[in-house]
C-alpha cells in the first residue's frame, strides 16, 4: 500500500509540484492528464500506456523507488514497462525492482541560442522524400537509436548533405512546451570534421525560435558528446535513470 503527502492529478498540478521543471514540462504533454503523488521530496507520475513511458519521477530517488515498488506490488506497474527515474544505482534498485535493463543518462537543456558554428548554414529541414536516405544513414551510424523515420513522436527531421548524400541527421522530438533534439548522428566516415557541432547548433537555433527551453538526452558514458553539448550552451542538467521492468 502506498501513502503520499499529496495526491496530484493533471499536468498543471505536476508542473506546480516540480516548480515547472523543464523535464516535467517535456515529459508531460499539454494533453496529458497524469495522476500521481508527492512525498518526501519526490514527485511521481503515471501515464496511460498509449501516452509514453508508464511512469516518471523527479526529486529524491529513495522515496520514488519506494513508490514504484508499491505500485509494482499493487499490480499498477507490470513487467515490460519503462520507468524514468532520478539517478539510481544498481545497488539501490536491488531488492526494490526487478529490471531487465538500466540506462544512465542526462537530460540537458539551454535557454539561449548556441554560438554560431562553422558550416551550420548547411543544416536543412528534410522531407518525407528523404526518409530512405535517413533510414540508411541511421542504420549505418546509429542503429541503437529509437528515433526512426515514420515515428509519430517526431515533428521534423534536419540534416546535412554532401552533394546528393545525407551525411548527418537529427530528429526534432519537441513536445510539451520544450524543444527537444534526438537521434543526432553523423556518418562514420565524416566524423571529426565538425558536422556534429554544426548539426546540433543549427537545430538548436531553429528550435530556440519557437521554445524558451531546448533540451536533449545523452548517455553518461558518451563523454565526447557531453563535452560538445556543454560547449554549445547545454549547461543545465538533471541526471536520469531509465529502467525496463522485468
Amino acid at each position: 500500500m502506498i501513502t503520499a503527502e499529496q495526491v496530484l492529478v493533471g499536468r498543471d498540478a505536476f508542473l506546480d509540484a516540480t516548480g515547472h521543471h523543464p523535464y516535467a514540462r517535456h515529459s508531460l504533454w499539454r494533453d496529458h492528464e497524469p495522476r500521481g503523488w508527492r512525498r518526501d521530496g519526490a514527485v511521481v507520475w503515471l501515464l496511460p500506456p498509449e501516452q509514453g513511458p508508464a511512469s516518471g519521477a523527479l526529486g529524491a530517488p529513495a522515496p520514488a523507488l519506494d513508490f514504484f515498488g508499491g505500485l509494482v506490488a499493487d499490480g499498477v506497474l507490470r513487467a515490460g514497462q519503462w520507468l524514468h527515474l532520478p539517478r539510481t544505482s544498481p545497488d539501490e534498485l536491488a531488492g526494490r525492482l526487478a529490471i531487465t535493463r538500466l540506462d544512465q543518462w542526462d537530460f540537458l537543456w539551454t535557454t539561449t541560442p548556441p554560438p554560431v558554428q562553422p558550416e551550420e548554414e548547411r543544416v536543412v529541414r528534410l522531407t518525407e522524400a528523404d526518409h530512405p536516405a535517413l533510414a540508411e544513414l541511421i542504420e549505418e551510424s546509429f542503429p541503437t537509436t529509437t528515433s526512426r523515420p515514420g515515428d509519430p513522436r517526431i515533428v521534423d527531421w534536419y540534416g546535412i548533405r554532401d552533394g546528393d548524400r545525407l551525411v548527418a541527421c537529427g530528429a526534432d522530438r519537441s513536445r510539451g512546451d520544450i524543444g527537444f533534439l534526438a537521434g543526432l548522428t553523423v556518418a562514420t566516415d565524416r566524423r571529426g570534421r565538425g558536422l556534429g557541432a554544426a548539426l546540433t547548433a543549427g537545430m538548436a537555433r531553429a528550435l530556440s525560435a519557437r521554445y524558451d527551453h531546448v533540451a536533449l538526452g545523452v548517455y553518461t558514458d558518451n563523454v565526447g558528446a557531453i563535452r560538445l553539448y556543454r560547449r554549445l550552451g547545454f549547461t543545465h542538467a538533471v541526471p536520469r535513470s531509465s529502467v525496463h521492468l522485468g
